[in-house]
Order: structure tokens, then sequence, then C-alpha cells
């Protein structure tokens, strides 16, 4: 199973509050697929390749772009799919997960504690032959899905790369391609989540990274009315989408970034538009 690529476009950006001496461009991952968007599909890639025929069974949140892009892709791949769900089955169940059934998959709900606990849990012996792909495709063949999103174009010419950073998958194979006068820089999502250099370095060898840890806006899938407002207005500016959970932080967390006069840097867009359903109608205006 491949998806063409030619959707996906560089795109320059040059919102009112980039300083004159820094330029900046986009990597429009988000227009690859219309379910299976963004950095998803690189990190499920190599792990569907490596499923054979197997059942796909992987977890998530009531909201997690991971499963609704594994039920798009499993979909797409003929391939039968099962989600673990953090937390108890609500009355009322989120767009996302009412997508991911209306694709195939076979959602199990399972309580918060267990959910701490999966990791660690004999999930074969529940399931039988699946293919477990950890939760946000945290794995090598996630990683080196990864590897490939900077030869997408020719990205050389650039002297930092960002990204939304969640469970430090896609930074890992960022950094693993990024050529040796690149930053790559991690935009982290989730609040005290200094686990996530061990983490990272478990996927990648390179030096030439780091995490931001200070443009959260309270914690993962946590929002504050500034970010709202600046996701609204670089739409107006740029007429492009972001998301609340991952790359209206990173965006934001660039606006607010220093950078040496000449630099040229490279913001991912990783897709996940997604979760913006979970809003209530209007407080985007896209």
């Amino acid at each position: 199973m491949n998806l063409n690529y030619s959707n996906i476009i560089l795109q320059d950006i040059s919102p009112s509050w980039l300083p004159d001496n820094i330029q900046a461009a986009m990597l429009r991952l988000d227009l690859l697929h219309p379910e299976v968007s963004g950095n998803k599909w690189f990190k499920l890639k190599y792990n569907l390749e490596a499923a054979g025929k197997r059942t796909i069974l992987t977890f998530g949140g009531a909201y997690s772009n991971h499963i609704a892009a594994t039920a798009a892709a499993c979909k797409l791949a003929g391939l039968p799919a099962i989600g673990i769900i953090r937390g108890e089955k609500p009355v009322n169940l989120s767009h996302t997960l009412q997508q991911a059934i209306a694709d195939g998959m076979q959602l199990e709900f399972i309580s918060r504690e267990a959910y701490r606990q999966k990791d660690t849990t004999d999930w074969n012996k529940y399931y039988p032959n699946a293919y477990i792909i950890p939760e946000g495709g945290n794995n090598e063949a996630g990683a080196r899905g990864c590897r490939e999103i900077l030869s997408l174009t020719d990205t050389s010419s650039f002297t930092h790369i960002l990204c939304a950073t969640g469970t430090g998958t896609t930074l890992a194979g960022l950094i693993s391609s990024a050529k040796p006068h690149q930053q790559v820089l991690g935009y982290v999502v989730l609040k005290g989540a200094e686990y996530l250099k061990e983490q990272v370095a478990l996927l990648t060898r390179g030096t030439n990274w780091q995490l931001i840890h200070d443009y959260h806006s309270g914690g993962y899938a946590k929002t504050a009315p500034e970010l709202i407002s600046f996701i609204n207005n670089f739409y107006l500016e740029t007429q492009i989408p972001l998301d609340v959970v991952y790359t209206g932080k990173l965006v934001w967390g660039f606006s607010q970034s220093h950078f040496p006069p000449g630099s040229k840097i490279l913001l991912i867009h990783t897709g996940g538009l997604q979760g913006n359903l979970s809003l209530t109608p209007g407080i985007l205006t896209f």
C-alpha cells in the first residue's frame, strides 16, 4: 500500500510577526490524504508492511489522530484493526471514534488504570497473532518511516527544522535524516514531558536536536484563548489551517522563539486537523 505524495507541497510563509531577517516555509504533510494525513502515514507505513495480513492492534484516546489514521489506513489496506481506547465507553462517542468505527475498526474500551499498564500487558494473549503498533506509532518502524519526510523535497538549505512533539517518533526520524548543519527542534505539546529526551534518544543517534517545553498551553489537548486567536489569525494571513493539539502549538512557539539573523526555518505540518472537530463549532474560523 502506498499513497500519492504529489499532494504534498513546500509552502513559503511570511506572517506579520516573522522578522524580516528570517525566512520560513512549511512542509504541508496535511495535504497527503484526507484521513491518513501528516506524519501519521509515515509512522504507519512500515508497521503495516511488517504486519502482513495480520490484524492491527493499537492504542489511543477518544480524540486520537493515531486511532483515526490507523483505522483509515487499515481500511485502505484491507486489514482488520482493533483500537484499545483509554477510559470507559462514553454515552456519546467522539467524531474520531465514530469515524474509526465507520472505517471498520473494532473498539475496546479499558480503564485508565489498565491503559497505563498497556506497554507491559501481553496483548497477544487476548488477541493471538495480532500485530501491535504502540500508541502514536512510537517504535523503530515508525521512526524509520519518518526518516523519509525530509526527502520529499529539497530541504537542504534550511538551517532549522521544527515539528510538534508528542511521542517523539517523528522528531527522531527528522533528527536521523537532517543534514549536519541543521538543528532539529521539537516543540513539546505535553506538560511535564522531560522523559521525552530519553525516549527520543532510543530511536536516533543524532545529536543535532533540542526539545522546547515552553509552549504546551497547559498540557496535552489543552488550549488557551490566546492559542485559538493565534491559530485563527495565522489562517487569515496564510490560509493554512492548524490544529489545537499539535501544529497550533508548534507555530505559536515558533512565533515566540528567537533565531539568529539569516536563519531559514522549515516547519513540518503533521496534519491532525480532525482533532479540531472536538471543539465547539465556530471557535475556529475555518
